[in-house]
């Protein structure tokens, strides 16, 4: 699989980071409709380790990239963001989260709790299931069942989503296995918020009030933790701001103004 794809023309000053880890191509949408104002770059993560997938990102930079650049991260993608403008700082001149995860172990049950309580006695049955295949050490078919669980749990994230039926999303569960087990060690032992507190540039979060991930776990600890904040809520809208019936056409306008100077 080539690991990017690049949108519009020179000069690329933006790029957009997809989340799971493992759900390359899911920010396509995005790239596709700034791609008529700016050059943009969609990496696609295919390492198994935190740092490998900070490395890749700054390989594909150091090459592709009008630097410093704006990072648009979603989801995951928002965390490698900052973990990357962490590190290599001179790379980056701002970042823009979208739908992040809470920093704080507090928030992850309760983004548990919320989706669950969002489906149906059906889908949670669906859902245990999938978690058995995921599970099976000898199952050929996690890819599959990952993907089908992102489509549920997606499901449970959204206010009032449009379904996009051209959407390809590469699902990898090996990625996701790896990398998030890493990155919740991370978040648990609280050495996320030591490395992002590093952070000099401006950051932005882009967050929906239906989101299960709660908006405080964003809001609050990023408000701590960086020198230059700023937090923006989206009334009805869930998880992906893009596809939401009632929140896109603001979200858009608010990644215009924030890309301004881009």
């Amino acid at each position: 699989m080539k690991n990017l794809r690049t949108y519009g023309n020179k000069p690329f000053k933006i790029a957009v980071i997809h989340g799971g880890p493992g759900a390359s191509g899911e920010m396509a949408p995005v790239a596709e409709l700034l791609s008529s104002n700016y050059g943009v770059l969609e990496p696609l993560q295919t390492s198994k380790t935190i740092n490998g997938q900070i490395e890749e990102l700054k390989n594909i930079l150091e090459k592709d990239a009008d630097l410093p650049l704006t990072l648009i991260g979603f989801s995951w993608g928002a965390w490698l963001g900052l973990l990357f403008a962490a590190k290599h700082p001179e790379f980056v001149a701002k970042i823009i989260l979208i739908g992040s995860g809470g920093f704080e172990e507090k928030y992850t049950l309760q983004t548990q709790e919320t989706r669950l309580s969002r489906l149906t006695d059906e889908e949670k049955d669906k859902v245990e299931f999938l978690g058995q295949i995921l599970n099976d050490s000898n199952s050929a078919k996690k890819n599959e069942a990952f993907c089908r669980l992102g489509k549920i749990f997606s499901k449970a994230d959204s206010y009032d989503s449009i379904i996009d039926k051209n959407e390809t999303i590469n699902c990898n569960f090996d990625i996701y296995q790896n990398v998030w087990n890493e990155a919740s060690r991370l978040r648990k032992s609280g050495k996320l918020l030591k490395i992002i507190k590093k952070i000099k540039c401006p950051v932005v979060a882009i967050h929906g009030d239906f989101d299960s991930h709660p908006a405080k776990g964003t809001q609050k600890s990023l408000k701590e933790n960086l020198k230059d904040f700023r937090f923006i809520l989206l009334k009805n809208c869930g998880h992906k701001p893009w596809m939401e019936r009632q929140a896109m056409n603001n979200f858009y306008e608010i990644l215009k103004e924030e890309l301004k100077n881009q």
